[in-house]
């Protein structure tokens, strides 16, 4: 079984050399470097690569990602990343990034039947339920998964800017910001969902005002 994976570790052989020959510092700065200013929590769809996407290099960026980019209060991993970022990294900016015909959201939205991964969907479906009137005008199936994409992502920034990790840093005064954002995959670039808070009562505001934005589009 394990020759099948020999390709990987001559690919990682074929990677850490061409790494070695364009730069041979690179390793030896990457060992003593992780002062990331940004903490990127996205799906874990195999297609979405955090660094490649806003071009980053490695330690650059501070990565959380799960099925549907989910933040819930409950979730001790998630939560524990956040409060890794931003007080002990100090990170600027938190990136939830949602993608456009996301797997997990299309199985939200349908009621399809998974399996165990179905309770964790259905944080997706509570954001389904609260925007049904909202997705019910959308005509086209895959137009209608892409908004709820899109009004998970921005739900996403709500949660976070609700958790204690973030009420406490801005309190103390620290800055930083949560980010919604939607990728495309057919053209690779990043739709800035107009959500980008440094408070809680800014993160709801902006969310309400982008909710009234869909209605009327």
């Amino acid at each position: 079984m394990s020759h099948q994976l020999d390709p990987l570790f001559k690919n990682n052989k074929d990677w850490s050399d061409r790494m070695h020959s364009e730069d041979p510092e690179f390793f030896a700065r990457l060992v003593n470097q992780q002062s990331p200013e940004y903490l990127w929590i996205g799906c874990s769809d195999s297609r979405v690569p955090a660094n490649q996407i806003i071009g980053l290099a490695p330690g650059e960026v501070f990565v959380h990602r799960n099925i549907a980019n989910v933040v819930v209060h409950t979730d001790l991993n998630a939560l524990s990343v956040i409060h890794y970022a931003v007080a002990v990294l100090r990170v600027k900016h938190i990136l939830v990034v949602g993608h456009y015909g996301c797997g997990g959201v299309k199985a939200a939205l349908n009621d399809n039947r998974i399996g165990l991964t179905d309770n964790w969907l259905r944080h997706v479906q509570d954001v389904r339920d609260r925007h049904e009137n909202l997705l019910n005008t959308v005509e086209d199936h895959a137009d209608r998964v892409d908004r709820l994409c899109e009004l998970n992502a921005m739900q996403q920034v709500v949660s976070i800017s609700q958790t204690s990790v973030l009420r406490e840093a801005w309190e103390r005064g620290q800055d930083v910001s949560i980010h919604g954002w939607c990728y495309r995959l057919d053209d690779g670039l990043v739709h800035d969902l107009g959500i980008s808070a440094t408070c809680r009562d800014e993160a709801l505001e902006l969310y309400r005002d982008g909710i009234e934005r869909m209605s009327r589009d």
